[in-house]
């Protein structure tokens, strides 16, 4: 987690692999750091926030989100505290991180036409491990697995 780029004018501190299942979440996620400022807010939570104003995250984003039903996380590394997490009310999606992480990749795949060295290179992972998540998911090219029953 030290890449320094920026997105929406916050550092960007989170692979690519990382920001693509937050944002398979259906609802609004925004990462603060221990100190409250904003890190990350996924596609959901983006669309919440367009009527906010990003730069002044570390004053008032957190009592606004919370007025409009977020619940806030600690996240923890062991016992240090290393910052929160708001979760907004969102739509009904994928609810474990293994049907995020799978909808993510179908999508990223996708994206690139299922290219695989494009599609790994884009969610910042090696070839070999898309490759495995792929079959670990049974997923093909149709994105569907091969034990799914065609309609």
């Amino acid at each position: 987690m030290t890449d320094t780029h920026t997105q929406n004018g916050m550092p960007s501190v989170f692979s690519p692999l990382a920001k693509a299942l937050l944002d398979g979440f259906a609802e609004g996620v925004v990462v603060f750091d221990a100190e409250g400022k904003m890190l990350y807010a996924n596609s959901q939570a983006r669309l919440t926030l367009s009527e906010a104003d990003l730069s002044d995250a570390a004053t008032d984003l957190m009592p606004r989100l919370a007025s409009v039903g977020g619940r806030l996380q600690p996240l923890r590394i062991g016992a240090l505290e290393v910052g929160e997490a708001m979760f907004l009310p969102g739509q009904e999606g994928p609810t474990t991180l293994a049907d995020r992480e799978r909808e993510a990749i179908v999508r990223t795949l996708d994206a690139h036409n299922w290219k695989l060295a494009e599609t790994a290179r884009e969610l910042g992972i090696s070839r070999t491990t898309l490759w495995r998540r792929l079959k670990a998911y049974g997923l093909h090219r149709d994105g569907r697995s091969k034990w799914a029953h065609s309609s």
